[in-house]
């Protein structure tokens, strides 16, 4: 989920993109009425709705500050920051996307440690803080909590029970919602293709360590997700590669009925469903699990904001960061659906009172999991492990290896070009 391998992109390309040497470097950090400049690096601007959120509700309560959006493409993002980085780049606020990234960039000191800012918070407030602690300092707060759950078309689901599905009765129903043929098919489900539809839920729900070298507890939740590819139920893997389908698309134009999906999901069908684009009458449900215990387990991934250590106006930059993980910024973003680190009771009901967001108490145990593992941890070698986890997924998916192979030849690999 959301997950680039970190490729060194020279930097000349940064700089063109960005114009000679880059709009968040150039300039005094201040505006011709005397405001203070705050760049903050983010992507996709105008499809991302938090971002504008954001930037409006602090600029309204801080009226002196100027934040200034650097959007690059979500695709881009974290291999032009890793270039931006190391070429000194001055953008003040770093959007950290995920936590393997924000990995690299602290261990290579080149975001501002706020241990001591993190540290007067009311800690057990924000979800997710805890996966930015790098041996006690902190060089992020987050301001959104994602995690998985199951998106559902209620008109396809039908009567079907989705409250307490194990991940075989997942792959039963998947079939059982599966019709037409052709064209005109509408399949059970979607499964996309990134490796955490497989891998991320198994560990979580299995124990297992994706960064040891050791996958043998995936060959279960592998043989679930062929089980349904081979069965018609979803999209061929290779077909979703080769062709980019996105989920979105499969789900909101009534080609999937049951899709497994990250919660930030829910604000861009709001979204489009504010704009005509989007019929769907939808819910969210608990993701499905390995053993029918009643424990409600999942993974996610909070998004975090960062100061470059090398920021023009860092005082002004731990300023927005502070505030967009707080109390306001959490109710900025709740109130277009996004789930925000940082809750309490008024938040909450924010989340639940955007328009059109479904309010049932299906939905809102889906909204309430037991635990929510981190995707992916957190390592100096994580990057290099994804990377490789990545590869062998595409490979057992799209049947170019079995699940034996592929599971031993990531062990292998890991073992032998990581650890």
């Amino acid at each position: 989920m959301k997950k680039t391998y970190a490729r060194a992109f020279p930097v000349a390309i940064v700089l063109a993109l960005f114009g000679a040497a880059g709009c968040s470097s150039s300039g005094s950090g201040t505006t011709s009425d005397g405001r203070t400049v705050v760049k903050i690096a983010l992507w996709n601007y105008q499809t991302t709705p938090e971002f504008k959120a954001l930037i409006d509700g602090f600029e309204a309560k801080n009226p002196k500050i100027d934040v200034q959006p650097v959007d690059i493409l979500a695709a881009d993002y974290p291999d032009k920051v890793t270039t931006m980085l190391a070429g000194g780049d001055k953008t003040d606020v770093l959007t950290m996307k995920n936590v393997t990234d924000y990995a690299r960039y602290a261990t290579r000191g080149q975001l501002l440690p706020i241990t001591d800012d993190v540290n007067k918070l009311d800690k057990a407030s924000y979800a997710g803080l805890s996966d930015f602690d790098l041996k006690g300092q902190y060089y992020a707060l987050p301001y959104r909590q994602d995690f998985w759950v199951l998106f559902y078309n209620k008109k396809l689901v039908g009567d079907s029970d989705l409250s307490h599905l194990t991940w075989q009765q997942f792959d039963a129903l998947s079939k059982k919602l599966t019709t037409g043929s052709g064209s005109s098919k509408v399949y059970g489900t979607y499964l996309h293709t990134w490796r955490s539809v497989v891998q991320a839920v198994a560990s979580a729900q299995t124990g297992g360590d994706l960064l040891s070298g050791d996958y043998s507890w995936m060959k279960d939740q592998y043989s679930i997700a062929l089980d349904i590819q081979k069965g018609g139920a979803t999209l061929p893997f290779a077909t979703a590669k080769s062709q980019n389908v996105t989920y979105d698309a499969q789900f909101t134009t009534g080609k999937a009925a049951i899709v497994p999906m990250g919660t930030w999901w829910a604000a861009a069908l709001l979204a489009e469903k504010a704009q005509g684009k989007n019929p769907v009458d939808w819910g969210m449900a608990p993701i499905p699990q390995i053993a029918a215990d009643g424990k409600n387990t999942t993974f996610g991934s909070p998004t975090a904001f960062a100061v470059n250590k090398h920021a023009r106006n860092a005082d002004a930059a731990k300023k927005f960061v502070e505030w967009a993980s707080g109390p306001e910024g959490a109710a900025a973003v709740a109130n277009i659906g996004i789930v925000p680190s940082y809750t309490n009771a008024s938040v909450t009901k924010a989340f639940f009172g955007v328009a059109g967001m479904p309010d049932d108490a299906l939905t809102r145990k889906a909204m309430q999991p037991g635990k929510v593992q981190l995707e992916m941890p957190v390592s100096d070698k994580s990057s290099d492990i994804d990377q490789i986890l990545t590869e062998e997924h595409e490979l057992v998916m799209t049947g170019d290896k079995s699940v034996d192979a592929g599971i031993k030849e990531m062990g292998n690999r890991v073992k032998s070009e990581v650890q």
